[in-house]
């Protein structure tokens, strides 16, 4: 599929014939199916397509970044130092956990000829994740790549879903008494969330501390779940649980203006809200936008980050966010191109230290 053309894949549906965009959730309660990427500084866009049906992600071709090209926003002393100030006001009392994060970004070796649904199909060999989609708006400037793990919300009917993601490891052995403690912190701030729009006493939390393998990590995941309250709709949910909290830190609005003051710069898609609507059957299910890569002004960007709290190494936490991001960038730094004759596979060295990989 062209890298012009609009188009969103989620969840194994592809979505084509796009016929409106609009930054108003309230159109999520409204008709036909929808693309959702929200921003974490909370710059929504909401794309309607009029066709979507069950297919494969489309063929595309990829060239990335090398794979030492990539620069990070906060480097190893800024984030250590960022890791160390958030821990000063955890012990002061101001917030109790805090989510320290940073943006990678690279120079797209060709811009204009960088493929979403190429970096995709890569992902979901390299790196494949239960909330992978794909937004691809390239005359309103969205062009986003997920490989999510983490569920921010999903919807069935009344019923409401949300999977907090906190805890970080190489190994179930390697979790510390620390991810557990932080994992139970934003699941209660979750419920607190959920509770504002959900009916009385239907909140609940069937699963806590759920250790879940990915590749190259394991995390620890929770399941918060409720019943939406009769008359409320998409704006509601936003409004009482955006940013998720798995990505914030508590209490939500005071980490929120910490995090602010310690990062150097926007989060953008990462950590925002990305995945689909379909308000005509009132399912959906929206990602947190981790483990995600965005296309702007022809660069690739990715963002990574820790939870911080009272018993996190600030070393050790910069660590954790170098492994997130390790296996995605490697990559995210391939060399991907279709060859119409050749169904296989094949792997040969490409220049610049780039690998190729050629498929139909």
């Amino acid at each position: 599929m062209s890298s012009a053309r609009p188009y969103a894949w989620f969840d194994g549906s592809l979505a084509t014939d796009l016929t409106d965009v609009t930054d108003d959730p309230g159109c999520l309660d409204t008709a036909g199916w929808w693309a959702v990427c929200v921003t974490y500084e909370g710059a929504p866009t909401f794309a309607r397509f009029a066709k979507v049906r069950p297919a494969a992600l489309p063929p595309g071709a990829w060239r990335g970044p090398t794979r030492d090209a990539w620069r990070s926003s906060l480097n190893r002393a800024d984030y250590i130092a960022a890791v160390e100030r958030i821990k000063e006001h955890i012990a002061a009392g101001d917030i109790y956990q805090g989510n320290v994060c940073r943006v990678l970004t690279a120079a797209l070796p060709d811009a204009d000829r960088a493929d979403t649904a190429g970096l995709a199909s890569l992902l979901a060999r390299g790196n494949p994740a239960p909330y992978a989609g794909v937004i691809n708006l390239p005359k309103i400037g969205v062009q986003v790549v997920t490989a999510s793990p983490e569920l921010y919300l999903q919807r069935t009917g009344a019923h409401i879903t949300s999977r907090p993601i906190k805890g970080t490891a190489v190994t179930q052995e390697h979790m510390l008494e620390k991810d557990i403690a932080e994992n139970i912190m934003i699941v209660d701030l979750v419920r607190n969330d959920l509770s504002a729009v959900c009916e009385p006493g239907s909140v609940d939390v069937p699963d806590v501390v759920v250790p879940e393998s990915h590749p190259g990590l394991v995390h620890l995941v929770s399941t918060v779940t409720g019943t939406l309250r009769s008359g409320l709709g998409w704006s509601d949910m936003f409004a009482a649980t955006f940013p998720p909290g798995s990505v914030t830190g508590c209490p939500k609005p005071r980490a929120v203006n910490l995090l602010a003051q310690v990062e150097n710069g926007p989060r953008g898609p990462y950590c925002g809200a990305i995945g689909w609507v379909d308000a005509d059957t009132k399912r959906a299910a929206l990602a947190v936008g981790i483990r995600t890569f965005w296309i702007a002004q022809g660069r690739l960007h990715f963002g990574t980050g820790a939870g911080i709290t009272a018993g996190s190494d600030p070393v050790g936490e910069w660590e954790e966010t170098e492994l997130k991001a390790h296996n995605l960038l490697n990559v995210a730094s391939l060399f991907f191109c279709l060859i119409q004759k050749d169904s296989s596979i094949q792997r040969n060295s490409h220049s610049r230290k780039h690998t190729s990989i050629h498929f139909l």
